[in-house]
């Protein structure tokens, strides 16, 4: 108390404690689920989504949450993933994706479409954009972009975030992860607002569009990759089916598909086969 003033901790006007140890915990449980990496500058965010899910699961505390959360085939899992993924993602978001298509996916593409020199990525949910960005970055180090016909499709329902992609301007936060060659690289930093934009290069090669995946798809193809990952959770099997029939169609022969980190095509489709850590190909 100061001249007659009390002075108050935010944190403990808050309704439920989370302690750090609640926050490792969430941080685990969100890696294992989805491939997010979720830092301390999240946390508040993290509260404000789970406390709402602790509130309508009507428990009482981030405790008997993170408990309920490692109990095995819990129903909590998809509302969890839900909650902390609505429209978060980040640059080089499942790393693991990103080395596989470097050094494997583009050799091979460089020898397969020599004759047309023409590559196509599809990142379908894209969200803000982060993705097709990762995706691009990877193209302009490794690819021979300046001479081939390589171009990125970048679709989401949402058409704030796909605005959000297009426009390329981020909190400076969002490239703490990227090795600062990276960030020299490809991003312009405004020391004023220290947000971030992605350069010019990048930009060129991504076409942003708003597309409801269960309604027509306009793009003819063929795609070389497709990534579709943490999208199908929202839909049930006989929907994820024809998504990814269609995703079949859609892709070159022995064409890549990319899915989440939580999510598998077994029961859902025969027409790839797996090649680890959620990787797929098309089965020719």
């Amino acid at each position: 108390m100061v001249a007659g003033v009390v002075v108050k901790d935010s944190h403990l006007e808050r309704e439920f404690r989370m302690s750090q140890k609640n926050f490792d915990q969430v941080k685990d449980i969100a890696y294992d689920l989805t491939g997010i990496k979720l830092t301390d500058l999240k946390k508040n965010m993290i509260y404000s989504r789970l406390a709402r899910r602790i509130r309508q699961r009507g428990l009482s505390s981030f405790d008997e949450y993170c408990e309920l959360l490692e109990q095995p085939g819990n129903d909590e899992v998809t509302d969890f993933v839900n909650a902390i993924t609505t429209n978060l993602t980040s640059f080089f978001r499942e790393n693991h994706h990103f080395d596989f298509l470097v050094k494997t996916v583009f050799p091979q593409l460089l020898r397969k479409n020599s004759g047309s020199q023409r590559i196509r990525v599809w990142s379908a949910g894209c969200s803000t954009g982060e993705e097709p960005y990762s995706i691009a970055i990877c193209l302009r180090e490794r690819m021979p972009v300046t001479k081939w016909d390589i171009k990125v499709l970048a679709t989401d329902l949402d058409t704030n975030v796909v605005s959000h992609g297009k426009r390329g301007v981020y909190s400076g936060d969002r490239i703490e992860s990227l090795d600062e060659s990276r960030c020299k690289k490809w991003f312009l930093r405004d020391p004023k607002s220290e947000e971030v934009r992605v350069k010019p290069a990048l930009q060129e090669l991504i076409t942003f569009k708003p597309l409801n995946l269960l309604n027509e798809w306009p793009m003819r193809g063929p795609f070389d990759v497709i990534f579709c990952r943490n999208v199908v959770i929202y839909f049930d099997k006989d929907t994820q089916k024809t998504l990814f029939n269609r995703y079949a169609d859609m892709l070159a022969p022995g064409g890549y598909l990319f899915i989440g980190h939580s999510e598998n095509l077994h029961k859902v489709s025969n027409r790839f086969k797996s090649l680890g850590k959620t990787v797929y190909q098309k089965i020719d």
